[in-house]
């Protein structure tokens, strides 16, 4: 499987990496674009988090494809590959003799996974454009920060998040009928139109009841609904805002249970009318009385009671409270390899458990270039030949 992609798509071969394909990253002399994006690891250039990230698992080999004689390779490693996936602009490997069309010459089974952000057609198709050109341009950012701010960009590059594992899945299907017929396919990916369909129920609110969904950052969506502040963070309830009351009468029973001052307020007629849920006068009723117990009592105790009295209810989790948590280390989601100048990085696992074909990290992200001549030697590349290459400024 060759991986041809950049910051748009190396995620995505990085999951089939870490399911057992042989993932070969193809980088220019350069180094691919995430290599230089920050944050930096004790602030060395060579040491990106996100590149590191993205590419466990894989091999590099360094190819200038700008060059006839690195596009041979390039090519000899399509002919016995799965899949390419790639994130150039649209058109741009055809100008190289290598869009979908002339690979399929070379190799009629391989699959070529094209992620951009706007596809390989329309308008858009050929504008260059960043993760948060692609969180706005597909709607998402628009329900994104404070009620009474601008919109904000969510961090950790949603938007491309988003398009690698929309790629992933269609690159599966693609191969996988590739190895029923022999017949490879173009699979075009689009990341703004996997970032709409973050926009969930959005378009159904307005269709069948004309609201326009909006930011309720830094607010309760109804009563309670929302982030509330304890004594060592902030806890997220989810008492209202369904169809049926069970977790509200839930939520009376616990606050009754601690014999919570202001209780008997959030009883009588008005809270039995759906729509009074939603005022501001019933949001700051129930915002005074659960913000001081809240706030007398730790996120873990929280939680804990309200599982007991069968209330939605999570705490607010840190990063480190994450990597820390009891249940993901009784899952093993956690994985440990060297990399980054130190002996052990720990890293995320996968979100899924195969009970055939276990997910595995095979090792850290890879040196720049550092298995290319392993790799044109596994070509037939003979020694002389690599050197040659190398010495080109080809390889």
């Amino acid at each position: 499987m060759i991986d041809l992609a950049g910051a748009a798509g190396n995620y995505c071969g990085k999951m089939f990496a870490e399911l057992g394909a042989d993932v070969i990253l193809v980088e220019p002399k350069q180094g691919s674009e995430l290599r230089h994006m920050p944050p930096f690891v004790d602030g060395e250039p060579e040491q990106s988090l996100p590149f590191f990230a993205n590419n466990t698992s894989k091999r590099s080999i360094v190819l200038d494809i700008e060059t006839e004689a690195a596009r041979g390779v390039l090519r000899k490693l399509l002919k016995t590959a799965a899949l390419l996936i790639e994130s150039e602009r649209p058109g741009r490997l055809v100008e190289l003799g290598l869009g979908y069309e002339d690979l399929q010459r070379v190799n009629p089974a391989l699959v070529v996974t094209s992620i951009t952000p706007f596809g390989q057609t329309g308008p858009y198709a050929a504008y260059p454009a960043s993760d948060l050109t692609c969180q706005a341009l597909g709607g998402f950012m628009s329900l994104s920060g404070y009620a009474d701010g601008p919109p904000v960009q969510p961090g950790g590059d949603q938007a491309y998040a988003a398009g690698n594992m929309f790629a992933a899945v269609a690159s599966l299907l693609a191969v996988t009928h590739a190895e029923l017929t022999g017949k490879g396919q173009h699979v075009d990916v689009s990341i703004q139109e996997c970032v709409a369909m973050a926009l969930e129920n959005a378009v159904q609110f307005y269709d069948l009841e004309g609201t326009v969904r909006r930011r309720w950052g830094g607010q309760q969506k109804t009563t309670a609904y929302g982030v509330f502040e304890c004594a060592d963070g902030y806890v997220f309830l989810q008492a209202a805002g369904f169809g049926e009351t069970r977790h509200w009468q839930n939520l009376l029973a616990w606050l009754k249970h601690e014999e919570i001052e202001g209780v008997d307020r959030l009883e009588g007629p008005a809270w039995e009318d759906r729509d009074y849920f939603n005022t501001d006068e019933a949001k700051q009723t129930l915002a005074s009385v659960v913000t001081p117990f809240f706030r007398s009592r730790g996120k873990q105790d929280l939680y804990h009671e309200a599982q007991r009295w069968r209330v939605p209810f999570a705490p607010v989790n840190s990063p480190r409270e994450v990597v820390e948590s009891p249940q993901l280390k009784a899952r093993d989601f956690w994985a440990e390899t060297p990399g980054l100048g130190r002996d052990r990085v720990k890293v995320p696992g996968a979100p899924y458990k195969l009970s055939d074909t276990p997910w595995s990290l095979a090792g850290p992200a890879p040196e720049l270039g550092a298995d290319t001549a392993e790799i044109l030697h596994e070509l037939g590349v003979s020694s002389d030949e690599v050197a040659e290459l190398t010495r080109q400024g080809l390889a």
